[in-house]
């Protein structure tokens, strides 16, 4: 693949070739807010969906997010446009009390979960965004200001999940000058967000300096350029950490961890920092998936022999033990409360276990085990346990309203409860 790739999106056989990973999918939802960057996407969408025999469905959809009285009027604007092309389209509000702080990333979540929400209701699985070549230039440049590792200055993924929602984003390598040039030629009217130029915010702050950087040789296209290269090495550790992971880290049911030491320290560290970030992740309820710092310095400790006798990381109690690395949840304020198990229903466990009740009984209760003596454990499960005693202690007990357990850790005792450690 060239270093710089530019995009003639009058070409269909382009179009295709953005377009392609969702190509088979029934129906596409589309994210527009009215600025040029959704108007090409909603353009470019259209014409690639018109060179196909089979095409998916379509929609439109956007959202007031009530922060400006203009908004109203551009989805109406936005509404308008898609019926021209024909395109369904509906119109969604953020409404209630905004936050003082942090607007900008409340706002994205709104827009995330009420599109998602209209998705569903309408049958459709993957939306489509706009993000383009400048955007991606931003996000690289504000994860290396905030320190991330290669996982983070790869940038946006094509395809990504974003507040349980799956995105498809067509345009990342495209520069925004050709999507606006787009919406001129198509003679539509965009609307210009103010809050794209406040340089209150972050993304804008470095928006503005792009200039001066691209002046200097770093423009958009060179990290665009970057940030696949940095999702090149990033699939390339993942896939080494991996496999690195299946050999030296053992899983019990009570979902603690035990890593070999010294195959952990034999590993080249970008790989073995990635093994044990993914054990932290899992043991300690996905509490911080991407704080690199912490789980550098926990290596470091570990790495130099400096590590405490027992040190707590992103949710987890860390000890060296027997040659290895033991890792257990931390117990205490973060324990989840006491749930009821839905008949016929699944529930997600401290971030950690998956419980299905695969019965019609509705006095099923998932609760912390919290101090079970070794001998009741020995007696539930049938051999001595070893586990950790945080661990034990805040590890998934169900029971029925008689008190019976039903199953404790990942063991099951019952064939009406289904009990699986997420690992992924």
């Amino acid at each position: 693949m060239p270093a710089r790739v530019s995009f003639d999106l009058t070409d269909p056989a382009v179009l295709g070739s953005l377009f392609a990973p969702v190509a088979q999918e029934p129906a596409l939802a589309l994210a527009v807010s009215g600025g040029a960057d959704s108007l090409a996407l909603m353009l470019l969408a259209r014409r690639w969906a018109d060179s196909l025999e089979q095409p998916p469905r379509l929609h439109v959809y956007s959202l007031d997010h009530g922060l400006r009285p203009e908004a109203a009027g551009e989805v109406v604007l936005v509404l308008r446009a898609a019926a021209d092309l024909g395109i369904a389209a509906t119109g969604l509000r953020w409404s209630g009390d905004k936050p003082h702080t942090g607007l900008q990333e409340a706002a994205r979540n709104a827009r995330y979960r009420l599109i998602g929400q209209a998705m569903a209701a309408d049958g459709i699985g993957v939306l489509l965004t706009a993000h383009h070549q400048q955007d991606q230039a931003e996000t690289v440049l504000m994860r290396m200001a905030h320190g991330s590792g290669i996982e983070g200055l790869k940038g946006m993924s094509p395809l990504a999940d974003v507040e349980g929602v799956r995105v498809f984003r067509p345009l990342l390598g495209v520069d925004p000058l050709a999507l606006r040039q787009i919406v001129q030629d198509a003679g539509l009217a965009r609307v210009e967000d103010p809050s794209n130029q406040d340089a209150h915010y972050e993304r804008v702050r470095w928006r503005q300096a792009m200039p001066a950087l691209a002046a200097l040789g770093l423009d958009a296209a060179t990290l665009s350029v970057f940030a696949r290269r940095m999702a090149q090495a990033d699939a390339a550790v993942a896939q080494m950490a991996e496999g690195c992971f299946a050999q030296i880290v053992q899983l019990d049911g009570f979902g603690s961890a035990r890593i070999e030491l010294a195959p952990l320290l034999g590993l080249s560290p970008a790989v073995s920092t990635r093994v044990l970030g993914r054990v932290l992740n899992i043991v300690g309820g996905r509490q911080k998936p991407r704080a690199l710092g912490q789980i550098e310095s926990l290596h470091h400790a570990i790495a130099s022999g400096t590590l405490p006798k027992s040190t707590t990381v992103l949710g987890c109690v860390v000890r060296i033990k027997e040659g290895a690395v033991a890792v257990a949840r931390e117990p205490g304020r973060t324990a989840p409360p006491d749930a009821i198990l839905q008949p016929r229903g699944q529930l997600v466990w401290d971030e950690r276990f998956l419980i299905i009740n695969g019965s019609d009984h509705a006095d099923l209760t998932a609760s912390v085990a919290d101090y079970l003596p070794r001998h009741r454990l020995q007696d539930f499960l049938g051999f001595k346990v070893t586990a950790p005693a945080e661990a034990i202690r805040t590890a998934p007990i169900v029971r029925d309203s008689a008190g019976g357990v039903l199953s404790l850790g990942g063991w099951s005792f019952d064939e009406r409860i289904k009990v699986q450690l997420l690992i992924d």
